[in-house]
């Protein structure tokens, strides 16, 4: 387990990864699963479970060049 600094380090670089990768204007389940998948690639557990949509993300958000 990551210690409290370095899990909030990541979590705050998975934000911003976000951000910086979709920008502004989607709607708020687009960049939980683009945040869900930034979690899971930097092994982050995920501790609370919202109810969503199931998505397919992973491919636009990867493949977005900036």
């Amino acid at each position: 387990m990551l210690s409290d600094y370095l899990l909030t380090q990541n979590i705050i670089g998975s934000a911003i990864e976000v951000h910086k990768a979709l920008g502004p204007g989607f709607l708020e389940s687009i960049y939980d699963h683009a945040l869900r998948f930034e979690f899971q690639k930097r092994n982050i557990p995920l501790l609370i479970n919202f109810v969503t949509t199931p998505l397919t993300v992973r491919r636009v958000y990867r493949e977005k060049k900036t």
